[in-house]
């Protein structure tokens, strides 16, 4: 009500402004509805919760913003701060987070100019519009004479105007950009997803899924409805085109998520089976597909924007599997992540002892990938600097980060990232990740590589000629039981285990 009274005495003090100024025209002034010129001046006072649907437009303006949060870190610049905070409620599903990210980094202010970032702008265009939280309905419902439930509350349409104005935003993007561009928003929008867990797995099958809508909304929403537009309104061909409709994916995704052990995740699959003969089919392919899905990115993403300002990985870390995994960080000799540093230059040479990491060191890295600024690596911190060096290029990064996901120590096992970087590292000669290459072939460890005899003794062969003792000691043996005959079960015995030469 505070509004509607200061919007009253300001009508009265401009009536007796008009009044005093075209005293000749007294005729004409009152012809002039009132009700125009409360309008005029109450319209902009009022925001799109308190004030009346519908007022020149079809929706309300857009909603208010949040303020922007201060004073995270010292270390940081304001600017700094404030992409820091977006980031982390982005990175977290905050609708309004991703939307103000997406207009920082198109650089729709002059301050703002050193951030601007297509892709970056179009990527968080696209999650917020992923995000069910811009298109759920929050407010109460009643029935209004032979009409339609009405809102009783303006905020569900504020967040339709933004989601309109995200949809033309993002398309006014993509329909700039190159192939390889555009690419690298999808990946950057799956990978936010999947770090998400089960939630953000079932918002990738619904946007695959010909049944809903572009972004995963229901397929009515009026928003989604407009993107194909018509003969009457333009459409945003771009941004529909940006995720292509297929069956594949969207039993991919939600496989995906019912491997978390989420329980709707299993009722959404069950329901996606069932919808087509033809969907059910592809079960089988779809399961050995998702043991060698890995996202898009180890982290997001891995290199480094113009701006300045990093672009930080605040993806969730929390979970069971993640916090096991990081308990046994300390079972990896520090001297890995020393020569981790020291290729990506941060220091000059390696360090085995973490008591030898100054702290200036580790706040340089800390600023390289947007972490806070402690001068103490934290634990995924430490799992940072060897992901860092391993997808810019270090074998021997590869080799060890190979090896993590194999023993699930600091990341959650995932055999099919381990095969990922054990075959990244083998393309750089590793004659160590050859001998582990084998391994897969030989096991067809959970479907991730075929039992394929052949390509075990050609991997180990490779590896035995680039001097890997543990290769030419299994070739000698493999040798051995081709060229003797069989011996009789009682003499059989192998090699302890302990006697082996991996020197």
């Amino acid at each position: 009500m505070h509004e509607v009274s200061d919007a009253v005495s300001r009508y009265s003090a401009l009536r007796k402004t008009l009044l005093g100024a075209v005293s000749g025209q007294g005729a004409l002034l009152k012809r002039i509805p009132i009700g125009a010129l409360v309008a005029a001046v109450v319209i902009p006072l009022v925001g799109c919760d308190v004030g009346p649907n519908l007022w020149f437009q079809k929706r309300a303006s857009a909603c208010p913003r949040p303020q922007a949060a201060q004073g995270v870190s010292g270390q940081f610049n304001q600017q700094q701060q404030e992409i820091r905070a977006l980031r982390q409620g982005g990175f977290r599903g905050d609708f309004f987070a991703q939307l103000e990210l997406a207009r920082r980094y198109e650089g729709q202010r002059s301050v703002d100019k050193n951030l601007e970032d297509q892709v970056e702008a179009a990527t968080w265009y696209a999650m917020a519009l992923a995000n069910s939280g811009g298109y759920a309905p929050i407010a109460a419902y009643e029935r209004r004479g032979k009409g339609d439930g009405k809102a009783l509350s303006r905020f569900d349409d504020c967040r339709a105007f933004e989601r309109q104005s995200a949809y033309g935003a993002l398309d006014r993007l993509l329909s700039r950009m190159s192939t390889e561009e555009r690419e690298k928003v999808r990946n950057r929008v799956i990978y936010v997803l999947s770090s998400q867990g089960a939630d953000g797995y079932r918002v990738l099958a619904r946007m695959h899924d010909g049944f809903f809508g572009p972004y995963g909304e229901p397929s009515d929403n009026l928003q989604a409805v407009e993107a194909h537009g018509s003969h009457k309104r333009a459409g945003t061909p771009a941004a529909l085109d940006l995720f292509r409709r297929n069956d594949v994916d969207a039993y991919l995704y939600n496989y995906l998520a019912v491997q978390t052990g989420d329980v709707s995740a299993y009722v959404m699959l069950k329901d996606f089976e069932r919808s087509s003969p033809q969907r059910a089919s592809y079960g089988g392919f779809v399961e050995t597909k998702a043991k060698r899905w890995i996202p898009p990115y180890e982290f997001y993403p891995p290199e480094s924007p113009e701006s300045g300002v990093p672009h930080s990985d605040e993806a969730d870390q929390s979970g069971e599997a993640k916090e096991a995994a990081q308990a046994r960080l300390h079972e990896l000799p520090f001297v890995h992540i020393g020569e981790a540093l020291a290729y990506l230059r941060v220091i000059p040479a390696p360090l085995i002892d973490e008591k030898q990491l100054s702290t200036n060191d580790a706040q340089t890295f800390q600023a390289m990938i947007g972490r806070p600024i402690t001068g103490r690596l934290s634990a995924i911190e430490k799992v940072r600097v060897v992901q860092y060096a391993a997808v810019n290029g270090s074998s021997k990064a590869q080799l060890v980060l190979a090896v993590m996901y194999s023993e699930g120590v600091g990341v959650p096992r995932d055999y099919a990232r381990a095969y990922h970087w054990y075959e990244e590292a083998e393309r750089q000669g590793s004659a160590e990740a050859k001998y582990a290459m084998s391994t897969f072939f030989s096991l067809g460890l959970q479907g991730v590589a075929d039992q394929d005899r052949a390509k075990a003794v050609v991997y180990q062969l490779d590896g035995a000629l680039a001097g890997f003792k543990p290769s030419v000691w299994r070739l000698q043996q493999l040798l051995a039981q081709v060229s003797r005959p069989p011996r009789p079960a009682a003499e059989r015995g192998g090699r302890p285990y302990i006697e082996r030469d991996y020197r």
